[in-house]
């Protein structure tokens, strides 16, 4: 088994200013290739640090960094990975001139910069360590392939528009490309489920073991997300058979609960129930994040109508149709105005189906009665079928908010499913 590392590099990173892309990406890239990824570090932009990193990681396969290949004074990585690799750093002069044709297109951009002030800001990215295998810039920044004494180090740039094409060359050129073809493979699977504490899982886990499905073969991890359970795996090829042993032992406990068993999400599940359908929605505390959550897949306008952010009751009475009594008889956070907001949407709209959503989001604004978290859904067809449930949302106003709008999702599922049969 090849196994990998990856150091993100940036005090910017580090401070969580600018949030981690190139991690997760790289780690995926690297399971394609059968590559088990053992760390992802992320260092500020100090010499002994990144050092620190880099020989935390001596003993891997491959070690991957992204950043700190720019032309200022703390881009440090080329230089710590010479450091790291025994191999003094030397200027190329050629791909000095390639780097300088770059900047030269760019130098309409700027004012006053000359030749010899575009040459001496990036001199800097052209000196690398002797021997290492260059791949082109994307931008201005040149990758390394470095060997060392230990793994073979990457060295890709930090903004993800140049490193990810960058990576595709990276595994067409040696000597990765010959590492990369020594990587066995890796499969990787994904369990949904919804409606269901992590804890169970947790248990049925424990349970398969003690019944003898082998899972010692398998990499499980299990993580709570949007609201759902996420029960992914991976495994060499091998351990097909232990696989579905597992999978059929989640399928067996909590049937019910599970919803996608080829790692669909809900949003795509909903989308394929949606063809041939329309839908408008209604909603008050999720301001919004309902109908941007039906709009964020491609092609969404075939079948979303529109949508009202109606927060204040005169805006649910004035473009919903919700009527004031029933507001001032059950209040803003009731089934019944739900059911209205729903039935709103689909008559504002001419909408097949309507969504609404009405709840108290906090921090402030909740009752003994009422409390923030407490969330009422209708999910209504134009034909007269309906779901309807209130339910008490765990977590602060954003999770509140984000677990409304899959439970709404999963509201729907239910009803298209039923209306398909």
């Amino acid at each position: 088994m090849i196994r990998a590392g990856i150091v993100v590099t940036g005090t910017e990173v580090l401070a969580g200013i600018i949030a981690d892309r190139n991690g997760p990406w790289l780690s995926e890239r690297l399971r394609e290739r059968g590559i088990q990824l053992a760390h992802i570090l992320v260092v500020g932009d100090r010499r002994a640090d990144l050092r620190a990193a880099l020989d935390f990681l001596s003993d891997l396969d491959l070690v991957i960094t992204s950043g700190g290949l720019g032309p200022t004074a703390d881009d440090l990585t080329a230089e710590v990975v010479g450091e790291f690799a025994g191999r003094p750093m030397v200027l190329d002069e050629a791909l000095e001139e390639r780097i300088l044709a770059i900047l030269r297109r760019f130098r309409a951009r700027w004012r006053n910069y000359s030749d010899e002030a575009l040459r001496a800001g990036n001199r800097k990215q052209a000196i690398i360590p002797e021997g290492a295998s260059i791949l082109e810039p994307v931008g201005t920044a040149p990758g390394l392939i470095v060997p060392t004494p230990g793994p073979l180090v990457l060295v890709l740039p930090g903004p993800p528009g140049e490193l990810q094409p960058m990576w595709e060359t990276a595994t067409e050129t040696e000597p990765l490309r010959a590492l990369l073809a020594r990587a066995g493979a890796l499969e990787q699977r994904m369990l949904r489920l919804f409606g269901v504490p992590e804890s169970e899982i947790a248990l049925t886990l424990r349970a398969l073991e003690q019944d003898g499905v082998p899972l010692e073969r398998l990499e499980i991890t299990t993580c709570l997300r949007r609201g759902e359970i996420e029960i992914a795996t991976v495994f060499a090829p091998e351990a097909e058979a232990d696989y579905e042993a597992l999978a059929a032992g989640v399928r067996a406990r909590h049937g019910d609960s599970l919803f996608s068993e080829d790692g669909s999400s809900i949003d795509e599940l909903v989308a394929g129930l949606l063809a041939d359908r329309t839908i408008a929605v209604a909603e008050s505390c999720t301001g919004g994040l309902m109908a941007g959550r039906l709009t964020d897949r491609a092609g969404s306008s075939a079948y979303v109508l529109g949508g009202l952010v109606v927060y204040s009751n005169g805006a649910k009475t004035a473009f919903a149709g919700v009527p004031a009594e029933l507001i001032e008889r059950h209040g803003a956070v009731s089934p019944e105005v739900a059911a209205a907001l729903a039935d709103g949407a689909i008559a504002r709209f001419g909408a097949e189906l309507g969504i609404g959503i009405t709840g108290v989001a906090g921090p402030g604004g909740g009752s003994a009665e009422k409390p923030v978290g407490l969330v009422c859904f209708s999910i209504a067809h134009a034909g007269g079928e309906r779901i309807d449930r209130t339910l008490q949302l765990p977590g602060d106003r954003a999770m509140v908010r984000e677990r409304a709008t899959t439970v709404a999702m999963h509201l729907l599922r239910r009803l298209l499913l039923s209306l398909a049969r």
